[in-house]
Parts: structure tokens; C-alpha cells; sequence
């Protein structure tokens, strides 16, 4: 169930037709039919993992315009068994489940008095059933514990692959990662000698695509509020085997102040937003203030962006919601600052909406359209 303040849909569907925003609606519910992952050039030739996939029995293929990309199809969607028992999952995980992944004990919120053994449906928050599965551990264990695989996934909603039980995501060869958010480090175009901050840098997947495309001959400062997920970045690091990030715990809208040393060439900036472009949602509650608030949030990023940036420097914003407001208007505010809107390298997506000179230089993806998340880049120069 999506539950959005109509004030939220109100300005797209002006400009997209309210027919169009259900569809873009109905189609978050569902994952793409594409699940997408980067090959860590700075290890591995992208041919060889595909071959290596292929031969662990994965039905892998390249995409045609990213080099390091490849995909996997999303089977789906399933008849799901039905159970007497059940486990309620929290969003997140319910989300991660109705795609095949097992429920580990941090993501159960309730559930019968279960034992180890018992065939149980996963439900999420909302009631919707998203798998069915094989109890591992008894409830009490579940609480009490707290880590571990509590449900083993037999059956699920969509079956997408599972890449982080290979040894080539062990060995760091791949990271999966949406194809926007792909692209989007294409865009900034990373170049041997750049020195590139990273202000939101967890979970790492943007942090870690630069480093494997600098490939040791430049420096990128990443950047995140908050231990745990600093610590999250650092993880992927090792684990990819990557050169010259330099992670810090630090509130990037105060960087200027806290790094006056630091200038950039380039700036890679995916602030936290209302993620309405995530798929697949089987909830989403969001109101318009939600979406002020966090649009006032995502200006101050881009206000230091604009002042730790070289002159002629690039910054390149990006969101996986689709709102105006966390979008174009954001832009908006950064040509005030006396930034450009610059061209983008790839143009996969459409074209962003008509309320801002040099609009046609940024890119949307509708889900309706394209089978993506929905996504929003820009390229800006100061």
C-alpha cells in the first residue's frame, strides 16, 4: 500500500498526465524484470565473471552501454504456498524476502510461537504474503538472539539472483547496485589525478565504483554522518581490494568548515531523500511536509558542494525519488549559487521536466517507461 499526500503527486501529474503517475505508482510495486550488478574492474575483466557466473549456473548477461555492467533476470511473479504459521517482517526486510533473500532474526517484528523445522509464511507490516519458508530457529531464539537466518526462503514472490552467497562477491569481483546508480558515476566521469569527495558515501556503492574506475591514480574523500555506516564503507573497500579512499565520519553540510583544506575537482552528491523511486515497495507512507523538509536538507549539501568544488569544478546530484521538489527545484536553488547545468555524458532515461532553463540536460527514469528504479542525475559546473 502507498499512502502519498496528494500534494506530493500534485505538480507531476500536471506535467505527466494522472494516468501516468498511477502507472508509475503500479509499477513500484513490482521489481524491475532487470537485476543489475558492476563487475570491480580494478580486479576482474567483466567477460571472465561472466563466464564464471554463467558456469555456476546464473543466467548473466552485459549491458550494452556500461562496460562493467551486467544483469540477471527477475523471475516472477510466483503462486506463494500457504501456511498456518506466519513471521511478520519489517519493511525492509519483507522487501529483501518477496525477491528471494532469507529473513535473518534483525528483521522479524512478530510471529507465531514457531519452532525450528516449521513451514511458515512471510508476511510483511501490512499483511501482504511475500514467501514461504522453513523456520531455523524457535521464536524465543529469534528474540533472543537476534542475528542468524530465522526463515530459510523456499518459495518467494519474485526470485532475483542471490550474488552474495558466490565467492566472486566474496572476493570482491561484484557489487550489485541499481543500473541508474551505475550510470551515475559513469556520468561524473571519474579521471586519473581527480580528487573526488564523496558526501553521502554509504552504503559504498558509488565510493567503490570511482575507486575502481580512478584505479589507484587519484584520491576520494567519502564521507558519511554516522559510525555504522562509515564502517559499512570501509567493509566494501576491503572487501573490493580498492586504493586511495580516505573514509571519514563527518556531516558533509559542514565540510567547509571542519576540512577547510579540502577542494575538489569533483563532487558526487546522493543526499538522503523520500525514496519514492525504490522498487519494489510493498509500503510507503510520505507527506508533502516530509518532502519540504527533506528538500531544505538537501540544500544545504548542495550549498557546501557549491563551496568545497574548484572552480569549474563538477558536481553531479542524484536521487531515487521523483519528486519536483527533491529534484529540479533542488537544481533550481544550485543555479542561484552560481552553478551550470552541464550535459550529461549518457542519456538513458527521459529528460527532465520543463520548469527550469536547461531542463533537457537533466535525466528522470519513470519506472512506466523505463524498468528502473525511479531515478533523477544532474551534472552541474561551478
Amino acid at each position: 500500500m502507498l499512502e502519498y499526500d496528494e500534494r506530493i503527486l500534485y505538480r507531476l501529474k500536471e506535467l505527466l498526465g494522472e494516468s501516468r503517475i498511477a502507472q508509475i505508482l503500479n509499477r513500484l510495486k513490482e521489481p524491475p524484470a532487470k537485476y543489475y550488478a558492476r563487475v570491480n574492474t580494478a580486479l576482474a575483466d567483466p567477460e571472465d565473471i561472466v563466464e564464471l557466473l554463467t558456469a555456476r549456473g546464473f543466467e548473466v548477461y552485459r549491458d550494452k552501454l556500461i562496460g562493467e555492467a551486467i544483469y540477471f533476470r527477475v523471475k516472477g511473479p510466483f503462486e506463494i504456498p500457504r501456511a498456518k504459521l506466519k513471521v511478520i517482517a519489517d519493511k525492509f526486510a519483507a522487501e529483501s524476502v518477496m525477491l528471494g533473500a532469507d529473513l535473518y532474526a534483525p528483521g522479524v517484528k512478530k510471529c507465531d510461537k514457531v519452532k525450528r523445522g516449521d513451514r511458515v509464511n512471510i508476511l510483511s507490516p501490512s499483511g501482504d504474503v511475500v514467501a514461504y519458508g522453513v523456520v531455523k530457529m524457535d521464536y524465543t531464539d529469534i528474540f533472543r538472539f537476534k542475528r542468524g537466518i530465522a526463515v530459510k526462503v523456499l518459495v518467494s514472490r519474485y526470485r532475483a539472483p542471490k550474488l552474495r552467497y558466490t565467492p566472486e562477491y566474496e572476493q570482491g569481483l561484484i557489487y550489485d547496485q541499481s543500473y541508474p546508480a551505475i550510470l551515475t558515476t559513469r556520468i561524473l566521469d571519474p579521471e586519473p589525478g581527480d580528487i573526488i569527495v564523496d558526501m553521502c558515501s554509504a552504503p559504498g556503492g558509488k565510493t567503490t565504483h570511482i575507486a575502481q574506475l580512478l584505479n589507484g591514480k587519484g584520491v576520494i574523500y567519502a564521507f558519511d554522518r554516522r559510525e555504522k555506516k562509515v564502517r559499512r564503507v570501509e567493509e566494501e573497500i576491503k572487501r573490493m581490494k580498492l586504493k586511495n579512499v580516505i573514509v571519514s565520519i563527518a556531516d558533509s553540510r559542514y565540510l567547509h568548515k571542519d576540512f577547510p583544506w579540502l577542494k575538489a575537482d569533483k563532487v558526487i552528491l546522493d543526499p538522503p531523500c523520500s525514496s519514492i523511486g525504490v522498487r519494489p515497495k510493498l509500503y510507503d507512507k510520505k507527506t508533502y511536509d516530509d518532502v519540504i523538509r527533506l528538500a531544505e536538507y538537501q540544500k544545504q549539501f548542495i550549498k557546501v558542494a557549491y563551496k568545497i568544488l574548484r572552480k569549474n569544478g563538477l558536481l553531479v546530484y542524484s536521487t531515487c525519488t521523483i519528486t519536483i521538489e527533491e529534484n529540479e527545484e533542488i537544481i533550481r536553488y544550485a543555479l542561484t549559487l552560481g552553478m551550470e547545468i552541464e550535459e550529461q555524458l549518457i542519456y538513458v532515461g527521459e529528460r527532465g521536466l520543463r520548469i527550469l532553463r536547461g531542463y533537457d540536460k537533466l535525466q528522470r527514469f519513470h519506472p512506466d517507461v523505463i524498468d528502473t528504479p525511479g531515478y533523477f542525475i544532474a551534472k552541474l559546473r561551478k
